[in-house]
């Protein structure tokens, strides 16, 4: 790696993207981060969340932008020759196209009760390891640990990969990260909250979501 990811990574030197840009086709076609959670849209609570663990902050989406910036920060649609809506990667790449920071993590807008500890954690596991991605993984309800792809820590040297591996079609982040060093980095701890990761991909599991919150 040309970054030297042995020493701490700090907040200062992340940048985080919010994955605003799908269709929300199983919520109906509505965009999804502009939905509802306890009253604040699901884009907007990632965006509280999120802000105070990185130190810039970007939104991906490809429609109703002007909500979107009415959030105050910058808010980018996807910029590659994919094709509409190709899914979360056309995010990563608009997000590392974007990226000012050494780093960028990423964040799905429909998974709003993701730890607060979320890039301290795999920022650790990153430079533990000098890898070149850190994933965040999760117990799911059959008890298996799963990585969870979208929730991905890079270097921004990772761009000329991304666009070789898309411009190859593929769209499978997990086929990509596959290419190169990866950390996974459970959040199974004693005390980690251990419906952290679920989303909502029909506005019922999002009423369970609100339900769920502490």
């Amino acid at each position: 790696m040309t970054l030297n990811m042995k020493t701490p990574l700090h907040a200062e030197a992340i940048t985080g993207v919010i994955l605003a840009g799908g269709r929300g086709s199983r919520m109906g076609g509505v965009d999804k981060g502009l939905q509802n959670f306890n009253g604040v849209p699901l884009a907007l609570h990632t965006l509280m969340r999120l802000s105070p663990q990185v130190g810039e902050i970007m939104i991906n989406a490809n429609r109703n932008l002007s909500a979107y910036e009415s959030f105050g920060v910058p808010v980018w649609p996807d910029t590659t020759g994919l094709g509409e809506y190709a899914g979360p990667l056309a995010g990563f790449i608009t997000g590392l196209e974007r990226c000012e920071t050494p780093c960028l993590l990423t964040v799905p807008c429909d998974t709003p009760l993701f730890p607060a500890d979320l890039v301290a954690r795999m920022a650790d596991a990153m430079a533990r390891e000098d890898a070149d991605f850190a994933v965040a993984a999760a117990r799911e309800e059959d008890g298996q640990l799963r990585p969870q792809p979208v929730f991905c820590l890079m270097g921004v040297n990772m761009l000329e990969s991304l666009a070789r591996f898309t411009q190859g079609g593929g769209r499978k982040i997990d086929a990509w990260t596959a290419q190169h060093k990866t950390v996974i980095v459970p959040f199974d701890r004693p005390g980690d909250e251990p419906h952290a990761f679920f989303n909502a991909n029909t506005l019922a599991e999002l009423h369970q979501l609100e339900a769920r919150q502490p």
